[in-house]
């Protein structure tokens, strides 16, 4: 195993800690800090994205060390992984997860304590770390997961799915009629030299929707209120939850499921529009191939096999992983006989890649009691000693003690195959997938 390199720390951290990056066996670059008033135990972090791009990353692990410095502030050290390569692989990104892990303990010593944290689709990879490694033998103690993606890949996109469709139905501009035509399911065509920047402008032209309402024409406004009426997406992250519905799901289909369709619309009634009569007749209906879903819910799908303390923070509006995602995953671990593991908090933030500083100190502060006595703390407890960590941070506490998501379907139109039915795959269904030679995505 190779030894790290002794590095600057970014801005957030400066001198209060001794950092180092490299790069594991597999390519994966990460970053490790360990703060000069160190407690002995150890912050495992999950990156959110998936970002693309064939290599690894080397400054995205020292991006969100910098980001949640908090956490060396309060004297966890940290340990980040970059992930191998860029696209989509949940389990991958468990394993170079791990990776990381066993790199810190190896060259600077085991801690006392071992917590996993995952935000956004990290969220989904630590869960599947938790899963994978969290046995109550196992290496880690307990896990924090924030703004998560927890209803995994075979349903939490489905959403996704739907703007994909919606979009094209009024815009019609993705692909134009004089452009080689693709299934929608594809995102984009593989050979496609689409950019970002002219899938922006497309949006642009069909809905106005970084433009203000008096410069919008009235096609455009109706275009825009439809679509979001439809698809229930804030209009403040409709360009990144469309980018992904394109972008991301051509690496997802074409770069690891071999042009195969993990996903499907057939059945689902779409309403919320001027005329839903006409746009339930003119939407493009697709159903999935079943060994794409098969792989893609092997990859990314939750059992809720957990052992260890799990704790879950998330805003009340994130925009992006939004708050339904909590009862998919709470349904989970009820189905599995495992939810006495599991205490959800929510706050009213409106944000999805940073939360409160105090908040996230609070939430460690009280997973490290919970794994050390074995006291499943109340939400309502985890609420008030929030104040205590504002007194440093200064960043406000906002919890909303008796708030509970509804349903995921209430977000999302269930599939009539047992969409509204907790885990998306059974731990039965993944024990028999492992034995299907190369089943899931690979690394």
């Amino acid at each position: 195993m190779a030894q790290s390199d002794p590095v600057s720390c970014p801005a957030n951290i400066g001198d209060k800690a001794a950092c180092y990056t490299g790069q594991d066996a597999n390519g994966a670059y990460y970053a490790i800090a360990i703060p000069k008033n160190w407690n002995g135990d150890l912050v495992v972090h999950a990156h959110g994205g998936p970002d693309l791009g064939e290599a690894s990353d080397p400054a995205r692990s020292v991006e969100d060390l910098d980001r949640w410095s908090v956490m060396v502030d309060e004297g966890y050290a940290w340990a980040g992984s970059s992930y191998r390569r860029g696209g989509y692989g949940t389990r991958m990104g468990a394993i170079d997860t791990e990776n990381v892990r066993r790199q810190f303990v190896a060259e600077f010593g085991a801690p006392e304590r071992t917590y996993l944290h995952g935000q956004s689709w990290g969220g989904n990879v630590a869960a599947k770390a938790l899963e994978m490694y969290g046995d109550r033998r196992g290496p880690y103690d307990a896990a924090l997961l924030t703004n998560g993606v927890l209803g995994g890949g075979s349903r939490g996109y489905d959403y996704r799915v739907d703007l994909r469709v919606v979009y094209q139905y009024y815009c019609a501009n993705l692909p134009r009629p004089t452009e080689p035509q693709y299934p929608l399911w594809q995102g984009l065509r593989a050979d496609s030299t689409l950019t970002t920047t002219g899938m922006r402008s497309r949006l642009r032209e069909c809905t106005g929707y970084d433009l203000a309402p008096a410069e919008r024409t009235a096609l455009q406004q109706r275009n825009l209120d439809d679509i979001l009426a439809v698809t229930k997406l804030p209009e403040r992250t409709l360009e990144s939850h469309l980018r992904f519905a394109v972008f991301t799901f051509r690496d997802i289909v074409h770069t690891r499921l071999d042009g195969r369709n993990p996903f499907s619309n057939a059945g689902v009634r779409y309403s919320g529009s001027h005329d839903d009569k006409a746009l339930n007749a003119g939407v493009e209906r697709f159903e999935a191939d079943p060994t794409a879903k098969r792989d893609l819910s092997y990859d990314s799908d939750l059992t809720g096999d957990v052992e260890i303390p799990v704790l879950t923070l998330h805003a009340i509006d994130d925009p992006t992983a939004f708050v339904e995602h909590e009862s998919a995953y709470r349904m989970t671990l009820e189905e599995a006989d495992r939810d006495h593991h599991l205490v959800q908090t929510f706050t009213r933030e409106s944000e999805h890649s940073g939360l409160s500083k105090a908040e996230y100190a609070n939430s460690m502060a009280r997973l490290a009691q919970w794994a050390e006595t074995g006291k499943r703390p109340s939400v309502r407890s985890i609420a008030e000693s929030c104040a205590r960590f504002d007194a440093t941070y200064g960043t406000g506490c906002f919890y909303d003690a008796g708030f509970r998501p509804g349903s995921y379907a209430s977000r999302v139109e269930a599939r009539p195959d047992g969409g509204r039915d907790w885990p998306a795959m059974t731990s039965w269904q993944e024990r028999r997938w492992s034995r299907i030679d190369g089943v899931g995505i690979a690394p």
